[in-house]
Order: structure tokens, then sequence, then C-alpha cells
């Protein structure tokens, strides 16, 4: 249960945009529910604001997780992920992660140094300090989905290619994989939006397993927002599904529900 709302938190930030720098602005904000089958499991959700960093303009993203009513009860899941990165470059500064799921915690902070390919992360729990070598375009696990949000060409892939990305987590470099699937119109509670389908494919054995299905849906206009996020499970599945949204930078195109 731990890892399934580590992945619905990591996979609501995801969108992409292939035309233009300017698919987010801060101020956008989205909350999505997550249920295991009738059942209300949890919410979570994101925002991007503006903030300084050395007197410098940046984004600072704040995505949130955590269960409510007898989920609560069977597993608490309170998550904290945040990451200041550059408005031009989507470079990140500086990220947070301060999570409690179901009694595991974690506590950090990590510092980019940009120019040496270096990051500094203190972890707050265990009262350590530690450097890393970074590559030279590395993201963090929130800064990574801004970043594809502007990726050129996404819309050109065909279905069974791939967007790859260097992500730090967990004090290693992940190669961030997602593959395109396709397209469909899928009914949400805002109406029926054309949207593209992804799924991540990731080494195995590391954060994620190649053969844990998960699928992504993604509005496929200016916004490219999430839509929603599907894992099956070995009994039944469990999703997360846009349930509000504010602040978007361009028109959201659906088409009301027949």
């Amino acid at each position: 249960m731990k890892k399934i709302f580590f992945l619905l938190l990591l996979f609501i930030t995801v969108s992409f945009n292939s035309q233009k720098p300017d698919a987010y602005d801060s101020g956008e904000w989205f909350k999505f529910r997550i249920h295991y089958g009738f059942v209300n499991a949890g919410y979570a959700t994101l925002e991007l604001q503006e903030s300084l960093k050395n007197s410098k303009k940046v984004y600072h993203a704040i995505g949130k997780g955590y269960t409510v009513g007898m989920s609560r009860f069977f597993f608490k899941v309170d998550d904290n992920y945040e990451s200041y990165f550059d408005k031009v470059t989507n470079k990140p500064y500086q990220y947070i992660r301060k999570i409690d799921e179901g009694g595991y915690t974690k506590n950090q902070e990590g510092f980019f140094d940009q120019d040496s390919n270096k990051i500094v992360v203190k972890d707050y729990k265990n009262k350590t300090e530690k450097t890393f070598s970074v590559t030279e375009n590395v993201q963090d696990i929130v800064s990574t989905f801004y970043f594809l949000r502007n990726y050129p060409n996404i819309d050109k892939l065909k279905v069974g290619e791939s967007v790859v990305v260097d992500m730090f987590f967990d004090d290693e470099i992940y190669k961030f994989k997602l593959k395109f699937l396709g397209r469909e119109n899928l009914k949400t509670k805002f109406g029926t939006a054309p949207s593209m389908i992804f799924r991540p494919i990731v080494q195995s054995g590391r954060v994620f397993k190649e053969e844990e299905s998960l699928t992504v849906w993604i509005s496929d206009d200016e916004n490219k927002i999430p839509l929603r996020i599907k894992a099956s499970l070995a009994v039944g599945s469990i999703k997360a599904d846009l349930d509000g949204f504010k602040g978007l930078k361009n028109p959201f195109m659906v088409k009301l529900n027949d």
C-alpha cells in the first residue's frame, strides 16, 4: 500500500506540452481523489507558487498526499514533496521530502549545485549530511514532471516510443522512462477529455518494477494536465482521478458527458 501511494503522488504531477513553454504558471492547483474500488482512500494536491532563491524568482511546487476515513485508520499517510526550480531552465535548486507512510518516515532536503553537478542531502531524521555527484541535467522527483511538461515533440511520439529523464531519488540517479501507449477519450467529472496515455518503465528492482501496471492519462490539450492514474493490483485496482483544479494557464478542453 505504501508503494501505491508513492506512485500516485509521483504521477499526479505528470503532464506534457510539445508546442509552448507555458503549459503552466504560478497559481496552478490540482486536487485528486484516490480510491480503491468504491472506497475513498485519500486525496493528493499539487500547487505551483512563485518564490525567491538568492534574490531570483523561481517556481516552488508543493505536492501533498494523505489518507482519510477508515483508510487512515488502517494505513496512515501524510506525505509532503516540494521542489524549487528555475523558471527558464527548469533545473532544480532544492527539494524537500517529508513523509509518514504507516510509520515509515523520512525528513530530507537536497540542495543542488548545478555548476559542479553535485547535490548535498541533509537527512534530519538520521542527522546526516552527504554529497553526491549527479548528471548535468538531473531533476528531482517533482521538477522532473514540470520539465516534461515542456518536453519538445511529445505529440510526435509513436506508440511504443519513450521519453527518458535522469531523476535523483533516495541517494541515486534513476533513468525515469515513460512509454507512450496511445490516445483515448476519457470520461471525467468535468466532461469527456481527449487524453494521451503513458506507462512508466523503470529498471527492474529499483524504485519500480517493470511488471507493475501503472497507467497515466494526460489531457491532450495545451495544459496537458493529469486526469487519471491507475495502478492494477493482484486484486482490483487503485485510482487517482482529478477532483478539482484552478489557475490553469490555458483553457481545459473537455466536452460535456452524454
